[in-house]
């Protein structure tokens, strides 16, 4: 069931693109994403992201870095995202390591082992932008 607001129009859910390249977290991030009232896509490959994020408009684009490793990785898609929609906002999930080793998303959220803190920051930056 859609959720109705006091119009007659349905409550647009805000969709998210969701890029992690860790088989077990990127279904449970997903999944608490829906529950939240969030519409997701996701896939394991920074390629295919990028395909799919070619494809429609999203309100987020969250890329999940894994250590330091994977920040060339991050940047490089947080670049080609930027350069076809400069508007698009996109924010990496991290750690604090690669949270100050790193300037090109608009926002960083925190790995954080509480779904309600993720959701919680997830919110927050879509609220604000």
């Amino acid at each position: 069931m859609v959720p109705v607001t006091g119009s007659s129009q349905p409550e647009q859910k805000q969709r998210i693109l969701h890029i992690c390249r860790r088989e077990m977290l990127r279904p449970l991030r997903d999944q608490i994403l829906r529950i939240s009232g969030f519409e997701v896509d996701s896939t394991l490959s920074a390629t295919d992201g990028l395909s799919i994020f070619m494809t429609k408009p999203f309100d987020l684009v969250l890329i999940d870095v894994e250590g330091e490793d994977g920040i060339p990785e991050a940047e490089h898609l947080c670049s080609e995202v930027k350069t076809a929609r400069h508007e698009q906002l996109v924010a990496f999930v991290c750690n604090w390591r690669v949270a100050i080793l790193t300037d090109c998303p608009d926002e960083i959220l925190r790995t954080e082992f509480d779904p309600a803190s993720f959701v919680e920051g997830v919110r927050d930056i879509v609220v604000r932008h």
